[in-house]
């Protein structure tokens, strides 16, 4: 889920392939967003052990607890989300699980929708958010995104993958649309405050320039809000970060309700967001974080997901634009 003020609608290469790799969690289910304090059962390792290699990185109120509370928006597959049982699964909860483990941590999962995870850093709620949240110059500096005014202090970010944006519809009514400029007159639904709602009302405003039929935005607080919405033939399109996207039209309906149109767009890292105060834990991550890229366990958990063509190679902090 990305959000920036300055847009580029530069095509990046289909990522369509990681579709089928997709597959080996097609037993999972998307499911709508849960209790906001339940907890996840599928942390890092208990309470904080001195055998954990990285423990003394950490501040020692959070080594005390042997916790790192986690905001995120649990309604996005693959990248975190629900299965069957309820317990929070996918590629944010396995990253943060293999960290914990060099930290001697659990990272606890709480479910929030995605527009508040920042505001719940602010008011210490969370210690971070991990939420296929893009890292922006925005977010750094807490720029509201549409009005260019500062709205808080921002917030720091250890990045850990790579996604662009990709546009889905029904399967075989892809209503002529194979660019976001195709969009001028269509009705495109969206979860709030993401990257892909930035890119529309830059699109929106692009089709107005230009003469063309506006695009009309309807944003919902999750992204399984906005397939049902189009599946309703409410909304022509969706947009969502591309492995979100490929995940649904992989699984939803056994692969029979939607499908990818044209390339992704906007490629930019995903980041674990820290307040700006909280330097010893935003560099006690970035470590941990580098230990897992570097034992291989990094590269074991994107192939389990379908999503190595996002991998990163290296931990950066604020390495978005």
């Amino acid at each position: 889920m990305t959000a920036s003020s300055t847009r580029r609608t530069i095509a990046a290469r289909s990522r369509l392939a990681a579709v089928g790799a997709i597959a080996v969690a097609g037993a999972l289910l998307l499911t709508g967003c849960g209790d906001q304090t339940k907890k996840n059962d599928s942390g890092g390792g208990g309470k904080s052990s001195s055998g954990a290699p990285l423990a003394d990185k950490l501040p020692q109120a959070i080594r005390d607890k042997g916790v790192i509370k986690v905001g995120s928006d649990i309604a996005y597959a693959p990248v975190e989300f629900k299965d069957d049982s309820g317990k929070t699964v996918g590629i944010d909860p396995d990253v943060a699980a293999a960290m914990g483990k060099q930290l001697g941590v659990t990272f606890e999962f709480q479910n929030g929708t995605f527009d508040t995870l920042i505001g719940g850093l602010a008011s210490k709620r969370y210690d971070i958010a991990m939420s296929a949240m893009t890292d922006t110059k925005d977010r750094q500096e807490g720029i509201d995104a549409d009005t260019g005014k500062k709205v808080g202090a921002g917030v720091d970010f250890v990045d850990y993958f790579t996604a662009g944006v990709s546009l889905y519809t029904n399967k075989g009514d892809d209503q002529g649309i194979k660019t976001w400029d195709d969009l001028c007159g269509k009705t495109m639904a969206v979860q709030r405050n993401t990257f892909s709602h930035d890119l529309a009302k830059d699109q929106a405003k692009k089709c107005e320039k230009d003469g063309k039929k506006t695009l009309k935005i309807e944003d919902f607080a999750t992204n399984p809000e906005a397939e049902t919405r189009m599946r309703s033939k409410g909304a022509d399109v969706v947009s969502a970060d591309f492995p979100i996207a490929a995940y649904s039209v992989k699984n939803s309906g056994g692969g029979n309700y939607f499908e990818i149109v044209g390339d992704q767009v906007e490629a930019g890292p995903y980041g674990i967001a820290v307040a700006k105060d909280n330097t010893q834990l935003r560099d006690a991550l970035k470590a941990a974080l580098q230990a897992v890229i570097d034992s291989g366990e990094y590269k074991k958990i994107v192939d389990k997901w379908g999503v190595a063509d996002g991998a990163v190679t290296e931990a950066k902090i604020n390495g978005g634009s």
